[in-house]
């Protein structure tokens, strides 16, 4: 099938055009100016919208285990949502339990996604436990198109890594030309001061914010940095919220280190304010690291304004209110870590380009083709090209919507953005020429998506 979206401003990480794009079956056959193609078996009319590259969300936990629980949404509920927000591709993180190897590990991922998405996958891979045979492993994911490794600095017991076993992990990763992603949080100090406060008889979800400061955010990135540096890894630090962590990325991309870093939109929008809010009411922001004062919001702006935080993804692992996040009621740390978000991620940004924080062209940049090149996928995904999987976004700039539980599609009972009024909004969505979203009705199926074998970051060739 033809499909001709006409009449739209396109817009790619270099700058947005007036022209038409030409798609034949699963990818984009020409951008061109209007009016050059006047016929195609379907035709979306874009006038007075955007046409966007799908959104790639690099950051996201479908049916995680936590805590004794599993994130509420599947990968079909998922990447369903994901879809409806103008994300057309995510990138999920298989998780390896102690005791387990990588490669059983993937297999379950995939047992769990194949035949079920919506849109297109990746996965990343979480590395909780250090020996010779997950070393050796890596290899094995990296040649079956899984190039990025996850460790931890948090959560010590569960997935917490020394400094020795990650600087094990990024030699493997400069040998192989692969990336290592860090969750840079001082566990073991979070862990005392955490103790401290239930033995003081401070429970509430605000602790969770208190007892995880921004200093222990920054020391473990700077850590993490410097370790980088001394194996000469690639490193992608994930969901930075703190200035302090900031400016240690900001300092070693001065220098020409490769170190990358992303934020998410709960910490441009949201603030320990909410996790402060009254009847266990703050329980539902209680994620990894917390959110911050306010005050660091405008530091992160800045960051993705300069390029010293390249991506934004979301984090996206949402878990109920009702029953989840209940589970630490008297004990803030048995509250599950992690926020919705996948549904919104381009709304949110799309604001901030209204908002004068980025420029259109750089909305795209962080939401879309970045990281595509970050995750070896650019050229196929991240572009409105020729050539190109015809992921496309057809977006309103002048829709105004309010976000709320009772309207979003992800699998969880409340939003963490409730009430929010904001300006623009998917009109149509196209997943490798599918319609997968148009007329405020969801047009495709489980199973459409395909697992995307990735290369190596695109960044580091």
């Amino acid at each position: 099938m033809r499909t001709l979206i006409r009449n739209g401003t396109v817009v790619n990480a270099g700058g947005a055009l007036a022209a038409d794009v030409l798609v034949d079956g699963e990818t984009i056959a020409a951008v061109t100016a209007p009016g050059v193609f006047t016929e195609a078996d379907r035709i979306i009319e874009a006038d007075g919208k955007y046409v966007l590259p799908g959104g790639i969300d690099a950051h996201t936990h479908m049916e995680m285990p936590f805590g004794g629980t599993f994130s509420a949404d599947t990968f079909e509920t998922g990447t369903t949502a994901a879809a409806w927000g103008g994300t057309t591709t995510i990138i999920d993180f298989a998780v390896q339990a102690k005791g387990t190897s990588l490669l059983s590990t993937l297999d379950k991922w995939h047992e769990k996604a194949d035949g079920n998405c919506a849109v297109d996958y990746g996965f990343h891979m979480i590395v909780s436990d250090v020996n010779d045979q997950s070393l050796k492993e890596m290899e094995s994911c990296i040649a079956a198109g899984v190039n990025s490794f996850k460790m931890f600095m948090a959560y010590p017991g569960v997935f917490y890594a020394t400094d020795g076993e990650i600087l094990r992990a990024m030699n493997k990763a400069t040998e192989t030309g692969s990336m290592i992603m860090m969750h840079a949080e001082n566990g073991i100090a979070i862990d005392e001061l955490v103790a401290q406060a239930i033995a003081s008889g401070r429970t509430d979800p605000v602790e969770h914010g208190l007892t995880r400061p921004p200093e222990l955010e920054g020391e473990a990135t700077s850590r993490a940095i410097q370790l980088a540096k001394v194996t000469g890894a690639p490193l992608y630090i994930v969901h930075l919220s703190a200035r302090q962590a900031l400016e240690a990325v900001a300092q070693a991309r001065d220098t020409g280190q490769n170190v990358f870093a992303e934020t998410c939109p709960q910490y441009l929008y949201l603030s320990i304010e909410d996790l402060a809010k009254p009847d266990f009411e703050g329980a539902k922001y209680v994620a990894s690291p917390p959110l911050r004062t306010k005050d660091h919001q405008a530091d992160l702006w800045r960051g993705l304004r300069t390029n010293d935080l390249s991506v934004v993804s979301t984090d996206h692992c949402p878990f109920c209110f009702k029953d989840q996040k209940q589970l630490g009621r008297g004990d803030f740390s048995k509250i599950p870590n992690g926020m919705p978000g996948v549904e919104h991620r381009m709304d949110l940004l799309h604001q901030g380009v209204v908002a004068g924080e980025l420029t259109l062209a750089r909305w795209v940049e962080v939401a879309s083709a970045t990281p595509a090149r970050m995750f070896g996928l650019y050229g196929r995904k991240g572009v409105i090209a020729p050539g190109a999987d015809a992921d496309v976004v057809v977006y309103d700039p002048a829709l105004r919507q309010t976000l709320s539980a009772d309207t979003h599609h992800m699998n969880v009972d409340y939003s963490a953005y409730e009430g929010l009024s904001i300006t623009g909004g998917v009109s149509t969505v196209l997943s490798r020429g599918s319609v997968v979203i148009a007329d405020g009705q969801f047009h495709g199926k489980a199973g459409h998506g395909k697992f995307l074998a990735r290369d190596l970051s695109q960044y580091l060739v």
